[in-house]
């Protein structure tokens, strides 16, 4: 009886702590992928990613009898570099795969799609390593015309000004980050370009590394007639940040709706998955 009453002590003695242990370790690695779900908000976060973002596009309009559909497959390698003790540097490129109608305007339809490659576009930005609080960059950005079919780009080289500023807050994650571009040369038979794109962020974290929010972009394409400038979609998604083996994987799904489109051609909804593994950075992040 004694050594059953012993027996039973010393497994309430050991037992406890590796329990506790196993419920601490489970926090913590919670704890660890909410923190990289809520970095990864950062375009100029110390974290490196590669993320790979389908969007699917349904589009309606004054052209076309009925609706049409885009698809554009992103792939975006975000390898930030320190710069000093204090800066950070990123030069995020964006190769997409994309696939658009051909519409035949007399005949106000859609004859087929065409598939290929798209404009390599190249973000460039700097400013100050934070995790916390106001974050901000500034920087150039690029356009390259290396589309493949004439209507999966616009055959021009164009460069302008990004800015982003970032409120990294919790569990709230909001701010915008602004690209323009102005078309400086490429081929001479297609029209010069001058486009904004305003990508406008607010997220809230949850527990178990869930968030919830919305990254769309307002895009203004200021060479286009009054009422065909801009698309300005509104939307909401979620995101779960998971671990698969040792490789922390960022997964997103959200909606966008367009408030505000061209009357002609213009988006009307957009569907948009997001796969973002997360690498180790040769810099120690």
């Amino acid at each position: 009886m004694v050594r059953g009453w012993l027996v039973l002590a010393v497994q309430l003695v050991v037992g406890a702590p590796v329990a506790h242990t196993q419920d601490t370790g489970a926090a913590e690695e919670e704890k660890s992928l909410a923190e990289i779900d809520r970095q990864l908000n950062n375009p100029l976060t110390s974290l490196w990613s590669l993320t790979f973002q389908d969007n699917l596009g349904i589009k309606e309009g004054d052209a076309i009898e009925g609706s049409g559909y885009t698809n554009v497959l992103f792939f975006q390698p975000a390898l930030p570099v320190p710069v000093g003790e204090k800066l950070v540097f990123i030069g995020r490129p964006v190769f997409p795969l994309a696939t658009g109608p051909d519409i035949d305007l007399q005949a106000q339809e859609v004859e087929g799609h065409v598939t290929g490659f798209g404009d390599i576009q190249v973000l460039s930005l700097v400013g100050p390593s934070r995790v916390s609080g106001w974050v901000w960059g500034l920087g150039p950005t690029f356009k390259f015309p290396t589309a493949s079919e004439p209507q999966l780009g616009s055959g021009k080289y164009q460069i302008g000004p990004a800015a982003m500023a970032i409120n990294m807050g919790k569990p709230w994650v909001w701010g915008f980050l602004v690209q323009h571009w102005e078309s400086v040369g490429g081929d001479d038979q297609r029209s010069e370009t001058s486009q904004t794109d305003l990508q406008y962020i607010v997220r809230y974290s949850l527990p178990g590394a869930w968030s919830v929010g919305s990254g769309p972009s307002i895009t203004i394409d200021w060479e286009a007639e009054s009422g065909e400038r801009v698309t300005f979609p509104v939307g909401l998604g979620v995101t779960k940040t998971v671990r698969m083996g040792s490789l922390p994987v960022k997964l997103r799904a959200e909606v966008h709706y367009s408030i505000i489109r061209p009357e002609t051609f213009g988006e009307v909804w957009n569907f948009r998955f997001q796969i973002t593994p997360v690498i180790k950075s040769p810099f120690g992040s």
